[in-house]
Order: structure tokens, then C-alpha cells, then sequence
């Protein structure tokens, strides 16, 4: 059980009276008045499972300057890098975007960062690499949105950032070619709940139109994984996207992702969602948790079922390995609540330790948010330098605490979760 005592929110319950005259029963109506709903006519994003996505990519600001920047690239020739992130997220995005520039013929590079020896986010030093490397133009999925100093360190060796993300924004927004987030304030987008690869994958309907019903057909099954690897709101353009994908994922063409159905003994099977987020995404995960992701974007990437099965035992190993790190960090972190309870008198709970591993603190601080039901960090000490990770409860806006915090931190960032 996840809280200790359950307390019922309120909602309006004028606007679940109309849901209930209009023919819904009463739970569903309560429910959905407790999520905005007032009217019948409010309901289908809630409810609909449509299988087509109902904005144009181009209505998200700067959507048209990425597009114009990133055309001109392939029609130049130019060298082209894809920086993601090393979660299910940013790997299926860089994936998708990384898939669909080489169909275009282009010269493409892609890189991750690691999450131990890198951290989060764009760094000066991988910019620089990719420009000796010969790119001129980087374009970011699942992160970049806070790399202001870093945007500018790209304009400064000559090489242009097309930046899209999903992240919160910050009140300076990074100075790129183009910042494509749809939690711009100014983005008049009116879907805001897209994850980092639902982004990207509007990137490239915007890039392919005349295409889209093709490349959305392509693409839907890795923008389904990371949607639900990164838990996004299930209402709106991300239903259509996840139930496209998993009526598509036994038809997939990525053969990494069929050897990774046959490892898990998911082929020939109906795919939900729990299988998504509790077998598939947590071995996609383990590599980027543990070492590099590397392997989940070589396999994800690949060609040969032969190597792609090998790739796939690797990253079954590596959450295996993930799980004991989990457990051993989860038992030091209870070892301290118990010796000292005060603890879980504070608002938000805290627990850190020496040598934590900084790829399964954020599953913990999960675990610990479940057993104890309130908002909590996990820091992981190495060299002298703390790298945290937070989960929260519904109602307590962790970002935005953390960034009450700022001027004691060296970088951070996030969602309000």
C-alpha cells in the first residue's frame, strides 16, 4: 500500500452531475471531474483511443526553424550529431531521430552521454568532440532545454544547436537555432504532456510531411516504449501514440527490438503496457544505469539478429546487476531510517551515502515514496560531490522546490515529479 491513509480529492461536483445525466457512470464521472472534465465534450482525450495524432508538429514554436535548419543540413551534406539522453526515453528518441536522418541519406553521428562519468544533459566537452568530429549541426532529444552555457559554448566553436526537449524550462531559454518544448510558456502548443521521444517524433512528421502516415506507422512503437518508460500523462495525443504502438510492436522493423521480445518471451504475444514498463524498459534502462547506453542504442540501431541477440543478453545481464545495486542501496537507505526515524518526521524524506551507485537512486527513491508516501531524495557521494535523485507524490511539485534551491546546487532539472 502506498499511503498509510487514503483521502479523497475534491472535484466539482456540479460537472460530474452533467457526466452522470450524459450517460457515465458515476466513478468514471467522479474521475474525470477530478481531472478538469466539466462536460461530455471534454472527455475524449480521456477516453478515445484513436490511433491518429490530432495536431500539426508545426504548431510548436520554432518547429519551423528547426525544420529549416535541419533541411538545409541534409541538403549541404552537412555532418549531423543526435544528443540524447541515457534513459528509455532519450534512447528511443535518439533511436527514432537517428533512423530517420540516415533514410534521408544523411551523414549522421549520435551520441549519449555517461550517466556516471558525463552526468545529465549537453557538456562542453562532448560539443567539442563532435565538432572536431566535423558537425555542424547537433540536435538534442529528451534534453537541452537548460544548456544555456553550453548553447553558448556551441555558437562559440561554430556549431549550431537545434534543441528539442520536454523538460522544464527555465526563465533563460538556451540561445539556439531553434527550442523546440512544448512546456515553453510561449509555445501555443495545446499538448503539453508529450515525452522527449513524442517530441522528436513530431520532429520528424514535421521533417517527412506528405509522410506522415508512414513514418508515424514506422515510429509509434519506439515512441510507445519511451512514453511509457517515462510514465507521461495517458490522456491525449500520448494514447493515440501508445495504443498505435502496441498494436505495432509484434510488426516492428527494428530487429534489436524483436530479439529483445524473443529474450523476454514476449514474441508472439499481446504487448501492453505493464510488459512495456516492467520488462521491456527496465533492461533498455539497465545499460545506461550501469554503464553506457551504448548497447541498448546499438541494439535498438541494428541490423543483424545475430549481433542484436548478443546485445540483447548483455542488457539482461546488466538488469540483472542493476537489481542487486538496488537492493543493496535499499536496505543502506532503510538501515538509516531505522536508526534514526526522525527522519520520517521531515516533509521530505533524504538518505545518501558513499559510493551509492548513481544509476539506481532514482529507482529507490521510487521504492521509498511507495512504502512511506512522501516526496523523496536519494544522493549518491563520490568525490566529494553529491548526485541526487527525487521522486515526489501527487500535489508536491519537486522541480519547483528544487528550484527554490538553486544557488545551492550545480546543475539540476526535471519534471514536477
Amino acid at each position: 500500500m502506498r499511503y498509510a491513509r487514503w483521502n479523497g480529492g475534491e472535484y466539482d461536483q456540479a460537472a460530474a452531475q452533467r457526466l452522470r445525466e450524459a450517460g457515465y457512470p458515476a466513478l468514471l464521472a467522479a474521475v474525470l471531474a477530478a481531472r478538469g472534465v466539466s462536460v461530455p465534450e471534454e472527455t475524449a482525450p480521456f477516453l478515445e483511443r484513436e490511433e491518429r495524432l490530432t495536431w500539426s508538429p508545426l504548431l510548436m514554436r520554432d518547429m519551423d526553424r528547426a525544420v529549416e535548419r535541419i533541411g538545409r543540413a541534409l541538403a549541404d551534406g552537412e555532418r549531423i550529431a543526435v544528443f540524447g539522453d541515457y534513459d528509455v526515453d532519450g534512447i528511443t528518441a535518439t533511436v527514432l531521430v537517428v533512423d530517420y536522418l540516415r533514410s534521408r541519406g544523411a551523414d549522421c553521428l549520435k551520441y549519449i552521454p555517461r550517466r556516471i562519468e558525463d552526468g545529465y544533459g549537453l557538456g562542453q566537452e562532448a560539443l567539442k568532440s563532435l565538432r572536431d568530429q566535423g558537425v555542424t549541426l547537433v540536435i538534442t532529444v529528451d534534453c537541452g532545454v537548460t544548456g544555456v552555457e553550453e548553447a553558448r559554448y556551441a555558437r562559440e566553436i561554430g556549431m549550431d544547436l537545434v534543441i528539442t526537449d520536454h523538460h522544464e524550462c527555465k526563465d533563460v531559454l538556451p540561445d539556439a537555432v531553434a527550442v523546440v518544448d512544448p512546456r515553453r510558456e510561449d509555445c501555443p502548443y495545446p499538448f503539453k504532456h508529450l515525452a522527449g521521444v513524442g517530441v522528436a517524433l513530431k520532429l520528424v512528421l514535421a521533417l517527412g510531411q506528405g509522410r506522415e502516415e508512414a513514418l508515424f506507422a514506422r515510429y509509434c512503437t519506439l515512441a510507445a516504449i519511451g512514453t511509457v518508460a517515462d510514465v507521461m500523462r495517458m490522456s491525449g495525443e500520448n494514447r493515440a501514440i501508445v495504443q498505435r504502438g502496441l498494436r505495432a510492436i509484434a510488426s516492428t522493423d527494428f530487429l534489436g527490438l524483436r530479439a529483445l521480445l524473443r529474450e523476454t518471451g514476449l514474441w508472439g504475444k499481446e504487448v501492453t503496457s505493464t510488459q512495456i514498463g516492467f520488462i521491456l524498459a527496465p533492461r533498455i534502462n539497465a545499460a545506461g544505469r550501469m554503464e553506457s547506453a551504448a548497447a541498448a542504442l546499438q541494439l535498438l540501431l541494428c541490423e543483424d539478429f545475430e549481433k542484436a541477440q548478443d546485445l540483447t543478453a548483455r542488457l539482461c545481464q546488466a538488469n540483472a546487476d542493476r537489481q542487486a545495486a538496488e537492493q543493496s542501496i535499499l536496505s543502506e537507505a532503510e538501515a538509516q531510517i531505522a536508526a534514526d526515524p526522525s527522519r520520517l518526521r521531515d516533509r521530505v524524506l533524504l538518505v545518501w551515502g558513499e559510493g551509492f551507485h548513481p544509476g539506481v537512486i532514482g529507482i529507490v527513491a521510487s521504492r521509498l515514496v511507495e512504502k512511506y508516501g512522501k516526496p523523496t531524495l536519494v544522493i549518491s557521494i563520490q568525490n566529494g560531490e553529491g548526485k541526487g535523485s527525487g521522486r515526489s507524490v501527487p500535489g508536491f511539485h519537486l522541480h519547483g522546490a528544487i528550484s527554490a534551491c538553486a544557488p545551492l546546487l550545480i546543475r539540476f532539472g526535471g519534471h514536477a515529479m
